[in-house]
Order: structure tokens, then C-alpha cells, then sequence
């Protein structure tokens, strides 16, 4: 019987919980070591999960023999120094995204997983969800011709907390982080094609200092195909991300994990996108594959990232 890979969790907030959580479910992976900012929070994670190594120090896993990969879950600003420093260090790393905060440095992440050789995975959930996946196969297959992605992402974050309603020591990023998820939806359905991209944003926050509402608009320049996204922290609920497949043949709807069609049927609501994406990070780290949200895979959104960036800067 092969042993369990040998994991350090990095992150004892939201997304740390959420993959301990998720890796409790799967075979074949351990967390042995957790890096928590916030000792108090990372020994009841440690303790619930049978954690049995917790620190306050990242550069220590650095050195370790004793660690098959890393799944860094820390704040985002910290993803590419870290993820860097990881791979660098010949550890397989699965990050949290956004993998950067700006395309630089995720081309400079996709350049040193090439000289490190290891698996970088970035946790764009969505292209793990059953949903999401089966719409994709149909365009692939032919089945159905997309014309329009319509995609509405609500949460209330007038105040600096987490998922979990817990202060956080960092603040959110409506562009790098919530559009993120579906600008990289889009451009993962339509692989291979080339992008125009606009956006626009409301005024800042008095005390958090970032926009609160969004607007993005994608055209792919291939096939004509559109893309408009709604982003708020202003939203009362419902929360969560609202996607809306506007086909020739069809229109479906995706929330989570469930995809239903124009007529309320659903045709699917099985299936975990948390669970089938850290199961591709362990296959990657145990058979040495590349996981299908690579760091290298993920550079065509993040460059239009950086362009949205560069257009709403000039708004303000």
C-alpha cells in the first residue's frame, strides 16, 4: 500500500479550513504540518483534524524531508512569494487563487515551475465543477455553440471579514480574486482563443479602499462569443456566483454544482468542485503530471487581469 502523501497546509483561515476539510475526504494524503498566522485558530484546526505539527514560520517547511507538497491558503498577497519559494524548494504546490496580483509575477512563477520541474496547480474550483465540466464537453463535442456567458458574483464585505464572518488581517480583491474565477471559466471554455477585454468600477470604499461594484465585458475575437460579468460586495443576497449559459440550442444555468436548463430541470447536482480539484493536485504530485489548472494555464487570464487593472485604474 503506497503511504500518504505528506501535505503542509499553509492558512488557518477560510480556505486553510476548506481544504482540510476536503483532504479529511480523500485517500492517500495527510496533513502533517500546519502553518497558521493565528496560533489560537491553527490549534483548534490542528486538533479537529489531527494535525500534528503547527507553526507560525512558512520558511521553515522550506527545508523539511519530511513533506511531499504545499497548499498554500494564506492571504493573497502572499501567493507568489510564497508559491515561489515552494516550488523553488522542490515541493509541489497547489495555491489559492489569484496565484499573483499581477501578471508578472505569475509569468515569473510559470517560469520557475519550468526550472523547478514540480507540479503548480492553481485552485480555480470552477473548472473542477461537475457543471461547468459537462457544459464545456458539450462545446467541445459540438453539442452546444455558446453566444453569451452571463456570470453575477454577490457577497456583503462592507466590513474586512471572512467567508466565515471572522476579521481578516488583509483585504479582498473584487478584480483579482472574484472576477478571476470567471475570467478563467471563460477562457477555459473557449481554449485556444484570443480575447478583447473592458471593464469598469464603482467608487472605493471610505475605510477599505477598493471598489465595491464591477462590471466586465469579454469578447472572444475567434468565434464572437461574449462574456458579461456583474461583481459586487454591496449585494444583500442571495450570495455566491450566478452563471448563465446563453446557447444556440439551449440556456443553462450553473450554481455550485448544480446545472439545470430554461426549462428548471436539473440534469446534474452531484459532485464536489473542492474535492475533484485537490484530488487532481494529489494525482499530479503522485504521478508527476501537469494539473489541468497550471500555473501555465492560467497566464491568458491573468494577462487580461492586468489589463482590466490598468483600464479601471484610469477610473478613479
Amino acid at each position: 500500500m503506497t503511504d500518504p502523501l505528506r501535505i503542509a497546509l499553509i492558512g488557518e483561515g477560510a480556505m486553510g479550513a476548506t481544504h482540510a476539510d476536503t483532504l479529511a475526504r480523500l485517500d492517500g494524503a495527510r496533513i502533517t504540518l500546519l502553518v497558521a498566522k493565528k496560533p489560537r485558530r491553527g490549534s483548534e484546526l490542528a486538533r479537529r483534524h489531527g494535525i500534528d505539527e503547527v507553526t507560525t514560520h512558512y520558511e521553515t517547511i522550506l527545508t523539511r524531508r519530511d513533506l511531499d507538497a504545499v497548499i498554500l491558503a494564506s492571504p493573497s498577497t502572499l501567493h507568489a512569494k510564497q508559491a515561489l519559494q515552494a516550488i523553488n524548494a522542490g515541493l509541489p504546490c497547489l495555491v489559492e487563487i489569484p496565484a499573483a496580483l499581477n501578471f508578472e509575477d505569475c509569468k515569473a512563477l510559470a517560469a520557475a515551475q519550468r526550472r523547478a520541474g514540480v507540479p503548480l496547480m492553481v485552485a480555480h474550483s470552477r473548472r473542477f465543477s461537475p457543471a461547468h465540466r459537462i457544459l464545456r464537453e458539450h462545446l467541445q463535442n459540438g453539442r452546444f455553440h455558446l453566444q453569451h456567458l452571463v456570470s453575477e458574483t454577490y457577497f456583503f464585505r462592507r466590513e474586512n471579514l471572512n467567508m466565515f464572518g471572522e476579521p481578516r488581517d488583509w483585504t479582498d480583491n473584487l478584480l483579482w480574486h472574484h472576477a478571476c474565477h470567471s475570467i478563467d471559466l471563460f477562457t477555459w471554455l473557449l481554449e485556444g482563443h484570443e480575447f478583447d477585454v473592458w471593464g469598469q468600477c464603482g467608487p472605493p470604499h471610505s475605510q477599505l479602499g477598493i471598489p465595491m461594484d464591477m462590471t466586465v465585458g469579454m469578447r472572444s475575437l475567434t468565434g464572437g462569443q461574449l462574456a458579461s460579468m456583474a461583481l459586487s460586495f454591496n449585494n444583500r443576497g442571495p450570495f455566491g456566483g450566478f452563471y448563465r449559459y446563453i446557447g444556440e440550442e439551449q440556456t443553462y444555468r450553473v450554481f455550485r454544482n448544480t446545472l439545470t436548463d430554461s426549462e428548471d430541470r436539473t440534469l446534474t447536482d452531484n459532485g464536489d468542485a473542492f474535492l475533484e480539484q485537490d484530488r487532481a493536485f494529489l494525482k499530479a504530485v503522485r504521478d508527476g503530471d501537469t494539473p489541468e489548472s497550471s500555473i501555465h494555464s492560467v497566464l491568458p487570464a491573468m494577462s487580461l487581469l492586468q489589463r482590466l487593472q490598468t483600464i479601471m485604474s484610469g477610473q478613479r
